[in-house]
């Protein structure tokens, strides 16, 4: 007997997997492997396993990559700095390169002729998934149902699921839900209220943040240790790069802190409202400009200051795995050797600031800044400088 095709499935153990893992079933007549990436999302390893059970799945894989993300991914991009549209730090967006890649190496291992994810046709996602399955697997085919099938609405996909006998979560009968993603390094929330830009965010879909005027009365202090341009420890204290995120997650969500709310700039062209909350990666943004500028030189900063824009906005778009952005990434880790040190913050009702900066570089000359008079500046050479650039200036009339 010829064995069935199979189709591996980037599978949450949700509503909308669930039906889009029937859906395959029906359509292509194929074996599915349901594969789940943990990547810190709140995730339910029995349910994922008993909901694709009900469906009659029997791979299910689910791979641990908590570390590899925290560490290849987001810490390369925190050494960017990469800022999307001046406040979004890209957390949906780093993730869909890993998840791609490791669904890629899943399809390979077990000869799948196809893979398929769950992105709506409307989203960035589907633009980062396929961006990822392209450059791994240009010759496995991609099934794209939000793109392809006839289920339109909320309404077509909750009659699907009763047809089919497929649980109905309480809160996502009726209206359309909340979309929410989550990993380690972030939680997203879009649609419903949110999607009239005139309407406040409810404070109920805050998941990892305290309200910051419900956060402490008391400041929380807090040393992040680094080495060659990455966090290495907490406090003196050194940790896998997953439980260190995991640890400043909880010390500035209770403070109140990484709440972004902003109208942002589609990579398909269509403006999008969406709340994030990233409290462990703001602190890591604070932290790691402060090391730096205390470590590296201006030319340095100022260069990397200058592609941060183009940066974030190739991670926006999924081009993670591109040429231009190896080349960038680089750039930015050239003197990444040079930035070791500790930053101590202040976490306060949403607030960051840097208390103290520690390190052995000779970078920043106490000597020199000094009011004090001493013989380490020459201020005659100053007169020099200002007249070369009176020229220049003349010059660029």
């Amino acid at each position: 007997m010829k064995s069935k095709k199979r189709i591996v499935l980037a599978y949450s153990g949700g509503l909308d997997t669930s039906i889009i893992l029937k859906w395959l079933q029906e359509k292509y007549d194929a074996e599915i492997i349901c594969y789940t990436a943990d990547i810190g999302q709140e995730i339910n390893q029995k349910k994922i396993i008993s909901n694709a059970k009900k469906l009659g799945v029997n791979k299910i894989i689910i791979n641990d990559l908590k570390n590899i993300f925290v560490k290849e991914y987001v810490f390369p991009m925190i050494r960017g700095h990469a800022i999307y549209e001046g406040v979004y730090l890209l957390g949906t967006s780093i993730a869909r390169p890993l998840i791609a890649k490791d669904q890629i190496k899943i399809a390979k291992k077990y000869k799948a002729y196809a893979v398929s994810h769950g992105a709506t046709g409307k989203g960035n996602d589907q633009v980062r998934f396929e961006l990822g399955y392209h450059y791994f697997g240009p010759k496995i085919k991609i099934i794209a149902p939000w793109r392809i099938w006839k289920l339109k609405s909320r309404t077509d996909l909750i009659n699907y699921a009763k047809k089919h006998s497929i649980p109905i979560p309480k809160d996502k009968k009726g209206a359309p839900p909340f979309s929410v993603d989550d990993n380690l390094f972030h939680t997203s929330t879009e649609g419903k209220v949110l999607e009239n830009p005139e309407n406040s965010a409810p404070e109920f879909i805050f998941q990892r943040t305290a309200s910051p005027e419900k956060a402490p009365n008391k400041p929380t202090f807090v040393k992040i240790n680094f080495k060659n341009g990455d966090p290495i420890g907490i406090n003196g204290k050194k940790l896998q790069p997953s439980k260190l995120l995991e640890k400043l997650n909880l010390l500035a969500g209770k403070n109140g802190i990484g709440r972004v709310d902003l109208v942002e700039n589609r990579f398909l062209g269509i403006k999008s409202r969406g709340v994030y909350e990233t409290p462990g990666g703001t602190l890591l943004i604070h932290a790691h400009r402060a090391i730096e500028s205390v470590t590296l030189d201006k030319e340095t900063m100022h260069k990397k200051d200058k592609i941060m824009s183009r940066y974030a906005e190739l991670i926006y778009n999924g081009y993670w795995y591109s040429k231009e952005r190896f080349k960038l990434q680089k750039i930015i880790d050239l003197k990444k050797n040079k930035v070791n040190g500790s930053i101590k913050l202040k976490l306060y009702k949403g607030n960051v600031s840097i208390q103290s900066r520690i390190t052995n570089s000779k970078s920043y000359s106490m000597k020199k800044v000094s009011f004090e008079e001493n013989k380490s500046f020459n201020k005659t050479n100053v007169e020099k400088f200002i007249n070369f650039h009176k020229k220049k200036l003349r010059n660029l009339q």
